[in-house]
């Protein structure tokens, strides 16, 4: 049987690890049709979910699921972490074993508390390691797995003190951007063609603090009225119910979903968005031309979501905020801001045209260039 090059994927927990790995693994099967990608997972329901939906090369996502839990220094969650290290370690050896059964093997760890086990488990089956860091604050996990691994790119500039880490552009799959008009991508998803389109989103779990914020937006005599001539597109996560019930209640036309499970036409329709600063939502901005607002998850110990945008609010195509959590306090920090670029169609533009000068994202091709290399190498 002739070898066949198997690529495995190791990431989880949240869609932000997972996208850019079928973002990768659609470029890696185009630049070779003969790998084979699978993905190593959490066994948490999101991921499962993720993966039923997806497909790579017209083939359903393989994917294998370890009990892997993050790292912390409280007595509970450093119980969890090492009660399931070993399980896991065994659990992704396997999976290493046999995608090495097959022909030249690489594990493409994609940060996070999945990707150390399995890690580990290159490391003792002597299988390359290729890190993707996705945030511009890497985390412990990330920092352990470098020191393990034989090349390490980053999608967002870090500190000097990673400075041999490779920066690429973000990592966007295909199906997260249109190359349809604008008009047509409104008209796939029931809404009117002629009407600009405002797309919120709080990633793949959605956020509660935004779907708040948004809702008192609506309803507020003071910024609600901005809203008119706009159409909705709103990822909410949990919480759709009211979230619709607040845009129906303004006369607000909108569309509200817990999850949408093909970005592309929301981007395409967009021409602002609000939303969170994760790696997936700025690689998405970046590559859709969308001007943004950015609200980064408050609650991150090293706030590293404040610093994945850089690059987007430094080129004057995004605006970062904060989220102070309470509506009322978006309200009165965010929501003058948001009601500003809803009126400024000049501003839109202006920020649109900046974003375009950040030039591709096409980071998942430039991963998938390296995995071709290393494998034709095995």
């Amino acid at each position: 049987m002739d070898a066949r090059p198997t690529i495995l994927f190791a990431g989880g927990g949240t869609g932000g690890h997972i996208f850019p790995a079928l973002a990768i693994a659609e470029e890696v099967t185009r630049l070779v049709p003969a790998a084979e990608c699978r993905f190593l997972v959490s066994d948490r329901p999101l991921d499962a979910e993720i993966l039923r939906k997806q497909s790579v090369a017209n083939k359903p996502a393989q994917f294998t699921a370890i009990p892997a839990r993050p790292f912390g220094l409280s007595p509970k969650v450093l119980y969890r972490f090492v009660s399931n290290w070993g399980l896991s370690v065994r659990t992704s050896r396997d999976f290493v074993r046999a995608g090495m059964s097959q022909g030249p093997c690489v594990v493409v760890a994609m940060g996070g508390f999945v990707a150390a086990p399995a890690a580990q488990a290159a490391r003792v089956e002597k299988v390359p390691v290729l890190l993707v860091n996705l945030d511009a604050v890497p985390g412990r996990a990330n920092r352990w797995i470098a020191g393990r691994a034989a090349q390490v790119v980053t999608s967002a500039p870090v500190d000097p003190a990673f400075a041999s880490w490779s920066v690429i552009p973000p990592i966007v799959r295909a199906g997260a951007v249109s190359t349809q008009p604008k008009a047509d991508c409104r008209r796939a998803l029931g809404l009117d063609p002629g009407r600009p389109v405002l797309l919120v989103t709080g990633g793949s779990q959605g956020a509660a603090s935004i779907n708040e914020f948004l809702a008192a937006f609506a309803a507020s005599p003071e910024f609600g009225p901005t809203l008119a001539g706009w159409q909705i597109i709103h990822q909410t996560g949990r919480g759709e119910e009211a979230v619709r019930a607040a845009y129906a209640s303004a006369g607000v036309p909108a569309l509200v979903a817990p999850f949408f499970d093909h970005m592309g036409n929301c981007w395409g329709a967009a021409d602002l968005a609000v939303c969170r600063s994760g790696a997936g939502n700025v690689g998405e901005v970046w590559a859709s031309r969308v001007p943004a607002i950015f609200l980064p998850y408050p609650y991150h110990k090293d706030q590293h979501q404040k610093f994945n945008a850089g690059a987007l609010v430094k080129s004057g195509g995004a605006i970062l905020c904060e989220d102070r959590i309470a509506a009322a306090e978006n309200s009165a920090s965010v929501a003058p801001m948001l009601a500003e670029l809803l009126r400024d169609d000049l501003r839109r533009t202006s920020m649109r045209a900046s974003l375009t000068a950040l030039g591709a994202a096409d980071g998942a091709h430039r991963v998938a260039q390296r995995l071709a290399t290393m494998v034709a190498g095995g």
